[in-house]
């Protein structure tokens, strides 16, 4: 665990008074490092299985993943908390900052519905704006939120795969003093040149959520990333659980961190968005297709005639993509970017379930 720096001016009326007084909990790996005989935790002598050091209790924060995770976003290990999942992050946010019954959060809609839920377990309200046209942030966004804690944007946005230039974001934070600006960025590895990771320093406000569910192919591992300002993470630090990381979760993070590793996802990546703009045609093609949404994420947001039975005749078949029940998209689908076999099926039984020929051409997917 770092050393939670004396709290900065602008961050001590945002933080819950009780957080800011809180001694963290103890545990037998913070309280001891390094050594060669581990007899102060109550574990087991015995590993019984072929991941190595997995009867140990595993570091709070693996160095291997912190370090590597920094390097990669570019940014310091004092400015990374690994979460189990970027969920965790959004739930770690909210109960050191805002205060049950009092404070509120604000995000735009329809999008990632954790930021909501969080807010609701946690006993704090949820001001849920609309976006304006293209889902762009609405010209009296700061008006609107100027008086909530914390300020939730997915950029790319889930489910729209629409992205807001990062330089507005970074003007939003500073238009914002009083609030934190988390940017969930769950999906930039699909369009890296968006993110807003190199503006940690100039924004002390700033927050960045990431994952390794995504581009990383570990959504099975939970594995999230908090990026911002030391002070902020060493907040966090005090609320989070004291072994946040399985070990093996550890161990196939730091694997995906390695050169090796990153290679791989940026081939990954590649392929999935050339699938990703070769099946946006495709769909564009059919009549009763109203719109594809331009994404820069691994789905496709798009808006159909009688889209609910399609959905359910393709779920018949146990061809699942995601329906919604948001008001305003009842007429939309979204269906992510996988293999290409199983794009084929799903597009061959869309085709069927609207009386079409199907469109794909498997020779000319990537």
């Amino acid at each position: 665990m770092s050393t939670a720096p004396v709290l900065p001016d602008w961050l001590t009326p945002l933080v819950r008074p009780e957080i800011a007084a809180l001694t963290p909990y103890a545990s037998a790996r913070r309280e001891a490092v390094g050594g060669t005989v581990w007899l102060n935790a109550n574990e087991s002598p015995w590993n019984n299985t072929t991941i190595n050091g997995v009867n140990r209790y595993p570091d709070c924060q693996p160095g291997a993943v912190r370090n590597g995770y920094a390097s990669y976003a570019g940014v310091s290990p004092e400015q990374v908390l690994v979460t189990r999942g970027a969920d965790e992050g959004i739930d770690l946010l909210i109960r050191t900052f805002c205060r049950p019954g009092i404070d509120r959060i604000a995000s735009c809609g329809p999008s990632y519905g954790m930021y909501a839920i969080s807010a609701a377990t946690n006993a704090v309200g949820c001001d849920l704006l609309e976006w304006a046209e293209g889902y762009q942030l609405p010209d009296d966004f700061v008006a609107q939120v100027r008086d909530c804690k914390l300020v939730f944007v997915c950029n790319p946005n889930n489910p729209s795969g629409t992205v807001i230039d990062p330089a507005t974001l970074t003007g939003l934070a500073a238009q914002l003093p009083n609030s934190l600006l988390v940017v969930d960025e769950a999906y930039i590895e699909f369009c890296p040149e968006l993110t807003v990771t190199g503006a940690l320093q100039q924004c002390p406000n700033l927050v960045v959520l990431r994952t390794l569910s995504k581009a990383f192919a570990l959504a099975g591992a939970r594995c999230g990333f908090t990026l911002a300002n030391p002070a902020v993470i060493g907040l966090l630090e005090k609320v989070i659980a004291p072994y946040p990381v399985p070990e093996p979760v550890a161990q196939l993070a730091a694997d995906a961190l390695s050169p090796e590793g990153l290679r791989r996802m940026q081939t990954q990546v590649a392929q999935l968005n050339a699938r990703r703009e070769a099946l946006a045609q495709r769909l564009t093609a059919l009549p009763e297709v109203r719109q594809v949404l331009p994404s820069r994420a691994n789905f496709l947001l798009f808006e159909l005639k009688d889209a609910r039975r399609c959905y359910d005749q393709l779920a018949s078949q146990g061809l699942f993509i995601r329906a919604y029940r948001h008001p305003q998209l009842t007429d939309w689908l979204r269906i992510s970017i996988g293999a290409d076999s199983e794009i084929e099926q799903v597009e061959r039984a869309l085709c069927a379930a609207l009386g079409r020929r199907p469109l794909f051409n498997k020779d000319a997917v990537s």
